[in-house]
């Protein structure tokens, strides 16, 4: 149901703006007048729409249905300050309807507000997340057991925590891979100008010489008409590249088969695996201390590790599980778990802090990704370096050492 943004004046003549659920606007102009509010404008503000606002004495009215992105930091701030309603004793709905006043981004506003309808009418919170689309499984899982639980402000802290931790690794991460990222670029411009405007031009010279040239200057100069002739054809095949690598990474066996791959690649390998045990224990713990069972955790935390591999250790996991063993097992078995991470699991297990552990290696192996990407990072930079130096040194070669016979020959 779409949700529209009002502004109005009500029966005492106070400035009055919110939000409505209805089927049209005119139905919301008509349950407005219902509860004695006079509209002076109305917009649609649904989750996943942005439309032009419509005055009430418009003629015109020109709706854009466009995807909108709810950045993973503005879903944590929000999850937080509802957070901070809860626990302060403010209604559910009250708090919602608070969150949606405060909340600045419009996509953002409007699913907040379909959530607040929704349960004004009755529904769970988890439910009404699930109508909007907008949350994944961990975060519809975790707010379901905190309100089965009672702690649903705990399990709201929990997940904007979660969301604060995934954001700032991946900023970390980026931050560390723009400098060399920055270089390559640069590089590629560097050469790309030289081959493509500077080379030509004393290409002809030469050619109109007649002068036997060595073989790196006829490669040189072959590889200049190569690029400025064909430049539309390595563009169709870099893309054509791309799209065949996605086609085969959406099937399940060419899936299974590139994580594998890249799992195995030297040191891109490391990073991934780090990543991806990361990403999957963090989830465990959350989903675990917010009081859901260890199988539906499996479930969730398999999608969220983003890698086959760990995904078929997490469904071998759970059927052991339902077996009667403890995870640790399985785990070990399928040996995609470094020793470290099954001893704490392990441990955890016995003392029955299994969630904490799992938070604990979490952190660790974060930490081992932010250490491995830099020291990635630090061996790209004087590899660009001299790749670099080596392509420009070659073309300056094969266009010096002409120019010196050619100055020979004249002199």
């Amino acid at each position: 149901m779409p949700v529209y943004a009002y502004k109005g004046v009500n029966q005492a003549g106070k400035a009055n703006k919110g939000t409505v659920s209805a089927d049209s606007a005119r139905s919301a102009r008509a349950q407005m007048r219902a509860n004695g509010i006079f509209l002076t404008e109305i917009a649609e503000t649904d989750a996943g729409a942005s439309t032009t606002p419509k005055s009430g004495g418009s003629r015109f009215n020109v709706e854009f249905n466009l995807p909108t992105r709810i950045p993973p930091m503005e879903r944590s701030m929000a999850t937080r300050q509802l957070s901070t309603l809860v626990s302060a004793g403010v209604p559910l709905v009250e708090a919602l309807n608070a969150l949606v006043d405060q909340t600045e981004h419009r996509g953002l506003k409007g699913v907040f507000a379909h959530v607040r309808d929704k349960v004004n009418e009755g529904s769970s919170l988890a439910d009404a997340l699930v109508t909007t689309g907008k949350f994944d499984n961990l975060y519809v899982s975790m707010v379901r057991a905190g309100e089965a639980s009672g702690a649903l402000e705990a399990v709201l802290d929990r997940i904007a925590d979660y969301l604060e931790d995934q954001v700032r690794l991946n900023n970390r991460v980026l931050s560390i891979l723009t400098y060399p990222l920055f270089m390559l670029l640069f590089a590629v411009v560097v050469v790309g100008v030289m081959v493509t405007l500077v080379l030509p031009q004393i290409t002809e010279l030469l050619l109109a010489q007649d002068l036997e040239l060595p073989w790196y200057t006829v490669m040189v100069i072959g590889s200049s008409d190569f690029l400025r002739g064909y430049w539309w054809l390595l563009i169709l095949l870099g893309i054509a590249l791309g799209y065949g690598y996605r086609a085969v990474a959406r099937t399940e066996g060419g899936r299974s088969t590139l994580d594998h791959f890249w799992l195995r690649f030297p040191v891109i390998g490391r990073v991934i695996r780090f990543l991806a045990i990361a990403r999957f224990t963090r989830t465990m713990g959350s989903l675990l201390a917010s009081s859901v069972n260890i199988v539906e955790a499996l479930n969730i935390a398999r999608h969220v590790s983003n890698n086959a591999v760990f995904e078929a250790a997490a469904d071998t996991a759970r059927e052991s599980i339902l077996e009667g063993s403890p995870l640790a097992v399985p785990l070990k078995a399928c040996g995609q778990f470094p020793p470290m991470v099954t001893t704490m699991v392990e441990v955890g297990e016995r003392s029955g802090d299994l969630e904490g552990m799992l938070i604990k290696v979490a952190d660790t192996y974060e930490e081992q990704v932010e250490t491995s990407v830099s020291r990635l990072t630090s061996l790209m930079e004087p590899v660009l370096i001299l790749v670099m130096v080596g392509v420009v040194g070659i073309i300056i070669m094969a266009v010096l050492m002409p120019m010196l016979q050619l100055t020979e020959n004249v002199g």
